[in-house]
Formats: structure tokens, sequence, C-alpha cells
């Protein structure tokens, strides 16, 4: 099947579950060919054999893309009413930093649409630690958030080595980074990590925000 960069497909062992775009396909020195996958509606990044996939035609598309904007409006709605319920919460100013540029857009539209004070950088996930401390200098937020795509390696199966994730590295990095920033006496909430981070590395780079004397919270 001649599926190229692009495309839009599914992955025929899933039941075609998830509907991916195509970054890249890489050809073997044994002659297979692999895609790598990023998701259309849902953060995940993956890999796969191409005679996996299969080419979803445009009206399954339509059809799948109408239902999650029609979800992603309904969620909107039920956080715009919650938000006007709660009159007395203050939400503070929110940083996000996103290794994808769609994702992007629709954060700072969620944002929007909810009232929030917030400003989002996309980013890839291998310069955030970069960005982080001059964006946090610039608007100095009371809220981060740090996402992006990451994923096991299909290749790996030691769980405990963050060097068999596409990018949690650069996720925990970024909060080492984001957790040297000083501000006067301001607390710093971190939200980090995206679908099949390895959380574990994550917490354990936080983790000395409980023992602060400026009480950082993660």
């Amino acid at each position: 099947m001649n599926i190229k960069k692009g495309d839009i497909v599914g992955r025929i062992s899933y039941g075609k579950d998830i509907l991916f775009m195509v970054k890249k396909v890489i050809k073997l020195d044994s002659g297979k060919s692999f895609a790598i996958l990023k998701g259309l509606t849902v953060r995940i990044e993956a890999d796969s054999p191409i005679d996996d996939l299969e080419l979803i035609n445009k009206k399954e598309i339509d059809k799948y893309m109408n239902f999650f904007n029609k979800e992603f409006e309904k969620r909107i709605k039920k956080n715009r009413f919650l938000t006007r319920l709660s009159k007395n919460v203050i939400t503070g100013s929110i940083l996000h930093l996103d290794g994808d540029r769609k994702y992007s857009e629709k954060s700072l539209k969620f944002y929007r649409e909810l009232g929030l004070n917030a400003f989002v950088k996309n980013i890839p996930e291998s310069k955030q630690p970069n960005y982080v401390i001059p964006l946090l200098n610039r608007y100095n937020p009371d809220i981060l958030v740090i996402t992006g795509h990451d994923a096991m390696l299909r290749t790996n199966t030691n769980y405990n080595d963050i060097y068999n994730y596409r990018n949690s590295r650069h996720f925990v990095s970024t909060v080492k980074h984001a957790r040297e920033w000083k501000m006067g006496n301001k607390d710093l909430v971190i939200f980090a990590g995206a679908c099949q981070s390895y959380f574990e590395a994550l917490m354990i780079a936080g983790a000395n925000f409980a023992s602060s004397p400026r009480k950082n919270s993660y």
C-alpha cells in the first residue's frame, strides 16, 4: 500500500480506534517500512509497520472530526458554565509550552473561551528546556504547563530507562530548569508530561518542591 507523509491512517491491529497522521515513512535495511504517526485528535505519537496501516477515506475522517469537534464544544460550554458559577475563584496567569502547533492553537482557543489569562508557546519538546527560563522571566506566570508528544519506543521494554521514551527526558529537564526560576516570592504550580510519559521520572524531578523554602507546587 502506498502510504506516504500526510496520509490519515488507522492501525489494523488496534481496530483503527485512533486516527493518525503519517509524519514520515522510514525504510529499514531489511526492506521493511515503518511509519511514524501522530494522533489526529488524541495526544499520542507511535510507530507502526506499514502493513498494519489502513488508509482512512474522507467520509470517515469528516465523521470522526465532527464528533471530536462537537465533544470539544460541549466541554468548553460545560467549563464556561462552571467558571461563571465560581465567581470568587482566582485562576492566576498561565504559561503553556507545547511541542505541537495544532494543539497549541487548540489550547489557546480553550483558554480564551474560558476567559483565562494564558500565554501559549509552540516550542518543540527538545527545545523547551532552553526556552523555559526566558519565558518565565517574560510572563511571570502563576502556573506553568509543559506538554507535547511522548511515547515508549516500540523496540524497547525497559520502562525505567528514560532514554526509551521519545520526549520524557526533555520534559524532566524543563521541570528542573523551571524549579530553579525565582521571581520574588511567587509560588509556581507546574503541570508536566504527555500521554505515555515516564511520570515517575517527572515526579522525582519535581520532588524537591516540597522541601523548597518557596513552597512551589508540582
